[in-house]
């Protein structure tokens, strides 16, 4: 005999076996479609077109980086050479303006050279000598270039010809110059347009002025500032007509015998570069100028 249960059982059972059945049947009914292999194929390849999109991604974004590292690098090489190259270049330019402007230096000193009517020797200031009892600063000729004490020292500056010195002291290479503006330096001189004669000297400083006495009282009225002082060449040290500067003060005082005036050197002693060595053109010897300057050349 059957129970209750047992027939209440089966129908619940056919429901399941109907379910599974149903679930089969639509399963066999979508592979057997073709329009489901297509749309399964379309889902793969989409599938696996994103994943292949995404590691392309990655291995170009590594590439990029890579590559984008070595141009930086070969871009900061390229950066290096050429600041170095233009370095070099303005290192040149510079020493190319540096050349041009002592070759226009070389060239006024030569045409001034040239233009000297008086024997001479060409010299190049190699060292200055502040601590000097002369204040003295040497050149590059001496003795073996026919340089001896006592001959006169002239320069050519901005078109100005102009007294410079006395050599003091020639070695067989070098020799010493004393400058104008030494104390101890005494220059036979006179007014360029008034011809007033009178005794110039140096204050020992190079940026004093120079000292210009024993004028007569006669040329007060006839001095003015900015007149032109020259030597006179008496002595025989220094040739006449030479620049030595202009008039910058005038001093008068009515217990004097004479007058006093400051003079401007015509010369920048601190741009001085190139100097002349004047020969006497009598060919006084080292004994003979000596005696002139002590005369009062």
């Amino acid at each position: 005999m059957r129970t209750d249960k047992q027939e209440g059982k089966r129908p619940r059972r056919d429901h399941y076996v109907f379910i599974g059945l149903c679930f089969i049947s639509f399963f066999c009914l979508l592979f057997s479609t073709r329009s489901f292999v297509v749309d399964f194929r379309d889902a793969g390849l989409s599938v696996f077109s994103g994943v292949r999109t995404g590691v392309y991604s990655v291995f170009s974004f590594f590439g990029r980086t890579v590559n984008a590292v070595k141009e930086l690098a070969r871009l900061r090489r390229d950066y290096a050479e050429l600041a170095e190259k233009m370095e070099r270049y303005e290192i040149f330019e510079r020493t190319t303006a540096e050349i041009r402007q002592e070759n226009y230096r070389l060239k006024e000193q030569l045409d001034f050279s040239r233009s000297l009517q008086y024997k001479h020797t060409a010299a190049e200031i190699t060292g200055r000598d502040p601590d000097n009892l002369f204040m003295a600063f040497s050149v590059n000729k001496g003795k073996n270039h026919g340089v001896e004490a006592n001959m006169c020292v002239i320069a050519y500056q901005n078109g100005i010809e102009a007294l410079i010195g006395t050599v003091v002291q020639a070695g067989l290479f070098e020799s010493l110059v004393m400058p104008v503006y030494s104390d101890k330096a005494y220059i036979s001189a006179r007014f360029a347009q008034s011809r007033y004669e009178g005794l110039v000297e140096g204050q020992g400083a190079i940026d004093l002025p120079l000292r210009m006495r024993l004028i007569t009282k006669r040329a007060r009225d006839e001095i003015q500032e900015g007149d032109l002082v020259i030597t006179s060449g008496l002595g025989g040290v220094y040739p006449a007509g030479i620049t030595i500067g202009r008039v910058n003060n005038l001093y008068f005082e009515e217990g004097l015998t004479s007058l006093e005036i400051e003079l401007a050197p015509s010369i920048d002693f601190s741009r001085l570069e190139y100097v002349f060595i004047v020969t006497p053109e009598n060919g006084a010897g080292e004994g003979e100028a000596a005696s002139a300057g002590a005369n009062g050349g």
